[in-house]
């Protein structure tokens, strides 16, 4: 066996097609398409403007059979204080060897640059998808989020990777009307001069700013928060600008300031499992086709400025989004992804009927 570095586009092409064979008999895994990975990978990311990623695929017997890939964060350092590297979009066989290989060899790259702890998965960042799913693996992935194996995790042990952090995701099904606590709250909350708006698409680029300014002050003091650069937001607003909708895409001001945002986006993951990695004129017919059975949510963002916290805001977002659920006739929110210890968030989603479905772990190790 081997583990060697990706150096060419073709190399890269193998990297990108491990998880096409390797879930061939996972039915609920959705794949990306080849496109939009190869743009990921690519210097057209502006992820790469504060990060050195290295990537490696494992080989045995003449086959690829994992892979791997290796970050450094300089923003994490500056903004987290933590000499941190980290491992991401880690694929392997059920085989201890393999996953041993391709974590000692990140383990090894990140040391060599003078860090002390390894963390993953993340792919890239916090801001990204992270985690290995640990619980639900028979329900269907929602967009943007992680769907593995359920071996993964006893390869991380016997790598002796330990628990760093568990996320969770709360699904809520739909009822006819929001729980009478929430319009209580809501109503408070209001007659103290809160007001909620649908974002403007004409004005996308304005309004990502807006976001960002509720993002950046929302989430500073979480676990591995990083701010997004204007060139992060930016690049990560067009990936979702065709798959918004202002009506689920709600900001809420006190004054005329911001103090709060709420995204929630259709689960295009329905029509991603159709098109199986390819765009091409047959899939985007059936992308056309599929868009239109789209009856799951994924509430991606939800962050309240912390003055404005333990105030309503928050039932206020949820009070003006739901008629515009109603009206979609979807089934079902996913509320994803909250930290472990966030307490706080996990009430206020209960409080509106959510449950507990689905866990993420993300593992480190000292080097």
């Amino acid at each position: 066996m081997q583990v060697l570095e990706v150096k060419t586009p073709k190399d890269l092409d193998r990297f990108i097609e491990l998880s096409f064979s390797l879930y061939k008999n996972f039915p609920n895994y959705v794949p990306q398409l080849r496109k939009e990975l190869r743009d990921q990978f690519s210097r057209k990311n502006p992820f790469f403007m504060h990060a050195a990623v290295k990537y490696f695929v494992a080989k045995k017997d003449g086959r690829i059979v994992g892979r791997i890939c290796s970050i450094i964060n300089r923003r994490h350092r500056e903004f987290q204080q933590e000499d941190a590297g980290f491992f991401g979009f880690f694929e392997s066989v059920n085989d201890r060897d393999v996953a041993n290989a391709l974590i000692e060899t990140v383990s090894v790259d990140l040391k060599t640059e003078g860090m002390k702890v390894m963390r993953g998965p993340m792919n890239f960042s916090t801001n990204e998808e992270c985690g290995f799913l640990i619980q639900g693996y028979d329900e269907h992935p929602m967009i943007m989020t992680p769907y593995n194996p359920p071996y993964y995790n006893d390869l991380m042990e016997q790598c002796g990777m330990t628990k760093a952090k568990d996320l969770y995701a709360y699904i809520y099904d739909m009822q006819d009307t929001l729980p009478e606590k929430v319009l209580r709250v809501a109503a408070i909350a209001e007659k103290r001069g809160i007001t909620v708006r649908p974002i403007d698409k004409r004005r996308f680029a304005a309004e990502m700013m807006v976001f960002k300014e509720v993002y950046n002050a929302a989430w500073e003091k979480n676990w591995g928060f990083i701010p997004l650069t204007d060139e992060e937001l930016f690049y990560l607003g067009e990936r979702l600008r065709q798959i918004v909708v202002p009506e689920l895409t709600l900001i809420a001001e006190h004054e005329g300031k911001p103090v709060g945002f709420l995204g929630m986006v259709p689960d295009f993951n329905v029509v991603l499992k159709q098109m199986k990695g390819s765009l091409n004129p047959l899939s985007i017919l059936k992308a056309l086709y599929y868009s239109r059975k789209i009856r799951g949510l994924r509430l991606l963002l939800l962050g309240i400025t912390r003055e404005f916290r333990n105030k309503g805001v928050d039932a206020v977002l949820l009070r003006e989004v739901f008629p515009a659920m109603l009206k979609g006739k979807y089934l079902n929110v996913e509320f994803s992804w909250i930290l472990e210890d966030n307490i706080p968030v996990q009430r206020i989603v209960e409080m509106a009927g959510g449950r507990l479905y689905k866990k993420y772990r993300i593992y480190e190790k000292a080097l």
